[in-house]
């Protein structure tokens, strides 16, 4: 698959088959997620990959309480109607766990302290990509409290979970979402 297809191709999927994801195909995936490229190739990421279904419930009710706060916060009418089921239907979660201590030179910086957290978000849309190019569904989830999913999956104190990978064989059409034009996006310093 050309690269240029599976940008324009990949879509969030949030209804999965419960088919199993073989594990060669996800360690595919997450060849393609240390490839990405890090701060001084400091590679501040690890990746716990989760299958259980006990694992996976907790995930979910915690997601749900921390829908239910921000709705309470916010009064946002469309989290209410938010679901995550998907963290249930999901046959691997994959959590991408950020080291703050790898971020490079830019600790020495202020104001320049979360640049391994873009590393790791170049290496989620490597993941992404990959997935959707062996066929699979993905979503991109971080609803989550932080310190909370860390106590969940034995996360120490020195690293933090960036997110959740949701990854599976899609049951049904994913929609498009639109997107704006890079054009209207865009401005050019000549």
């Amino acid at each position: 698959m050309d690269v240029f297809e599976a940008i324009r191709g990949r879509r969030s999927c949030r209804q999965f088959l419960p088919d199993p994801i073989p594990e060669d195909k996800i360690m595919q995936i997450l060849d393609a997620a240390v490839r990405a490229p890090s701060p001084a190739n400091n590679q501040p990421w690890e990746f716990v990959v989760i299958t259980s279904p006990d694992v996976k419930r907790r995930i979910h009710d915690e997601s749900l309480a921390v829908k239910k706060a921000l709705y309470e916060k916010s009064g946002w009418s469309w989290i209410d109607r938010y679901r995550a089921d998907f963290l249930l239907q999901a046959p691997v979660l994959v959590a991408v766990i950020g080291d703050p201590e790898k971020t490079g030179a830019h600790k020495f910086h202020e104001g320049t302290e979360t640049v391994y957290q873009h590393a790791c978000a170049a290496a989620i849309q490597n993941m992404l990509l990959a997935a959707h190019a062996l066929g699979l569904g993905s979503l991109w989830f971080t609803l989550f409290d932080r310190a909370v999913l860390a106590e969940i999956l034995g996360i120490g104190p020195s690293r933090l979970p960036l997110a959740l990978i949701c990854l599976g064989l899609p049951s049904g059409e994913t929609l498009q979402t639109p997107r704006k034009a890079a054009a209207d996006r865009t401005t050019f310093i000549r």
